[in-house]
């Protein structure tokens, strides 16, 4: 239940003046108040199992949960077998989950063999809201108690949890074993990670497990090295990606095509190095916020003379994390009038991050990447306006790519004072001023307090693909902090000195990222208006490969990307060939289609049209390259 508006366990006691809310196990918070149990039935299997496991960490995690453990041994799959049949029978007991409240002491006494809970005891704070071990004001370990009222097993966890473990039912399961560094630091002992998942009911686990398997079809790391379009190369390193032709080509559409979009809404390109001096981040706070984050620094500059001292001291210099810092740099080049807002700076900027090698995940989260930035400079009164433009050119332009689900996340300021900047009456109207974008929308509103960036609201865009998987894509953050870093101004119609409002807006979020989410959308096969190759021409037999030869030179000439298969192949191997490559159309000929001037015309699905007139065949092309068609069945 929610208890005016904080969850907690049923068995908390409750008064008449409190508002009570029920929580549902199908719900968002039921569904993670779930798998936070089942992790914690996994925990006590293990020990079970092993009592010389010792335990780490075991949160609610998207679509499931995981556990760390400290074990002699990594796990294999004959003991993930034994784990879950141990799992079960926790489950068929019925354990109930029993809070209680203890201080550090009665705490650090009862989990003396566990020393990574008493890390965490250590670490306890009223900001560490974040920890599912002692996130919070109070520590509180639940006990797991038999029918007999006995505790026959205990965790650290702020809760809450099920009533019982009996409610866990029969729709969790194990899912994989990995390594993980105790706190996510490569210098802490690196521990072994049981992911699992659980779901209300059998079936709904099953229909899970079969997304899985359809997702593990379009995964875009396997896609990306079948169908030949990126690579991460061991010479270059871990997260650092290289585009191979097929690949840059569906990159270059897609660039090219914002682009275009980008001038025609009022932007500006501008281009900006990949390395900084230290002071540009310091004075933006990326170097302080977010250092462990950035690549380290390169020394540069120093002069030495021939004795070895130094003339002139060298400086630091940092690859940049951050597009922003250098576009607020041609903001603040000459003096701004309010005549000069709304002033839209775009760029596709390379940035670097200096991530974990064990959170890298093929294209979707790298070291190196490209943003298709954006940073807006705005007067007070065109805030709103200005982001209502926003939102409605991102939701366009990614309709354009095929993407039609979409949904919308307000994060608020925290009401702690401390984890905010600027004044109130500021955050209140910017904040009100997205509220009343996001509902013109029409788009389903979700409100988060306490998720906003310390210097300013934002609006968050998410989307489904193909298979029904939540994306996070499109960012309006609003920004009182940078302008004030920088000390930028512009005059207003009075002629004052008045400070603007910045709009960070990523639109692709990265376009390594958007081009894996498009590849796993589209399981490999791109709209033709993308595809790398948009039309390939099979001749029946090789007499008929010159007929194709003028048919494609025609295609050309009007921009289409086309081959000619002039291989020694059989034809029906050719077109597997190409129908496995996801070439959207194929163009087939042979004796009687020369004489009438047609072709056969074969789409992906391997549906197909015969005797169709060369010139309709054409106009058939380029209706569905200029329309953007995804749907590549006349």
């Amino acid at each position: 239940m929610r208890v005016d508006g904080e969850l907690q366990d049923l068995a908390r006691e409750v008064t008449d003046a409190q508002t009570v809310e029920p929580v549902t196990i199908d719900s968002e918070d039921g569904l993670s108040i779930l798998r936070h149990s089942a992790a914690h039935v996994l925990a006590q299997a293990v020990q079970r199992i092993d009592p010389q496991a010792r335990l780490g960490i075991g949160p609610p995690i998207h679509d499931g949960f995981y556990y760390d453990f400290d074990v002699a041994e990594p796990f294999t799959p004959e003991a993930l077998k034994a784990i879950s049949k141990e799992m079960d029978r926790i489950i068929r007991e019925g354990q109930r989950f029993t809070r209680r409240v203890v201080t550090e002491d009665e705490a650090r006494a009862e989990l003396s063999a566990e020393p990574y809970k008493l890390e965490l005891i250590g670490l306890k704070g009223p900001n560490d809201d974040a920890s599912v071990e002692v996130g919070g004001g109070e520590l509180t370990i639940y006990d797991n108690v038999d029918r007999d009222g006995e505790t026959v097993w205990k965790d650290l966890c702020r809760g809450p949890h099920l009533p019982s473990t009996r409610m866990v039912g029969n729709g969790a399961s194990l899912m994989r074993v990995a390594a993980a560094y105790w706190r996510g630091k490569e210098t802490n002992p690196q521990l072994q990670r049981i992911y699992g998942t659980a779901w209300p009911t059998k079936d709904e686990l099953r229909a899970y497990q079969a997304r899985l398997e359809e997702a593990a079809k379009r995964d875009h790391r396997r896609l990306g090295k079948d169908l030949d379009l990126f690579s991460f190369p061991e010479e270059v390193g871990s997260g650092l990606s290289v585009w191979h032709p097929r690949g840059g080509i569906v990159r270059q559409e897609m660039e090219q095509h914002a682009r275009r979009r980008h001038l025609e809404g009022g932007y500006s390109y501008v281009y900006t190095p990949h390395i900084s001096k230290a002071d540009l981040f310091m004075t933006s706070g990326h170097l302080e916020t977010y250092k462990e984050g950035i690549w380290p620094p390169i020394h540069m500059d120093e002069v030495v003379d021939a004795d070895g001292a130094i003339v002139k001291q060298g400086a630091d210099y940092y690859l940049k994390p951050m597009n922003c810092p250098m576009h607020i740099l041609i903001y603040k080049e000459r003096a701004r009038s309010y005549r000069d807002l709304p002033m839209r700076l775009a760029e596709n900027g390379t940035v670097y991050r200096n991530e974990l090698s064990g959170a890298l995940h093929g294209l979707t989260r790298v070291r190196g990447f490209t943003q298709d930035d954006a940073h807006l400079f705005v007067t007070p009164d065109q805030l709103e306006a200005e982001c209502g433009t926003v939102l409605e050119f991102v939701l366009s332009l990614l309709r354009d790519f095929g993407l039609t689900d979409f949904s919308l996340e307000l994060s608020m300021r925290d009401d702690e004072k401390s984890k905010w900047i600027g004044d109130e009456e500021h955050w209140a109207e910017a904040t009100d001023a997205l509220r009343r974008v996001a509902q013109s929308s029409g788009l389903h509103l979700t409100e988060v307090p306490g998720e906003a960036a310390f210097y300013g609201p934002k609006i968050d865009l998410k989307t489904k693909d193909a298979i029904g998987r939540t994306w996070q894509l499109s960012t309006v953050q609003i920004d009182f902090n940078l302008p004030e870093r920088f000390d930028l101004e512009f005059t207003g119609r009075d002629g004052s000195r008045q400070r603007p409002i910045m709009i960070h807006r990523a639109l692709f979020g990265s376009i390594e990222r958007f081009f894996a989410i498009l590849l796993e959308h589209y399981a490999g096969a791109f709209p033709v208006w993308l595809a790398p190759v948009q039309v390939v021409g099979i001749p029946v037999a090789a007499d008929y490969a010159d007929y194709l030869d003028g048919i494609a030179d025609r295609l050309r000439a009007k921009g289409v990307r086309i081959d000619v298969d002039h291989s020694d192949e059989r034809m029906q191997k050719k077109i597997r060939t190409h129908t496995l490559a996801k070439v959207p159309f194929q163009l087939i000929a042979g004796g009687t289609d020369a004489e009438a001037g047609s072709v056969s015309f074969r789409f992906l699905d391997g549906t197909q049209e015969n005797g169709v007139p060369v010139d309709d065949a054409i106009d058939r092309i380029l209706h569905a390259i200029e329309t953007r068609q995804t749907e590549l069945v006349a």
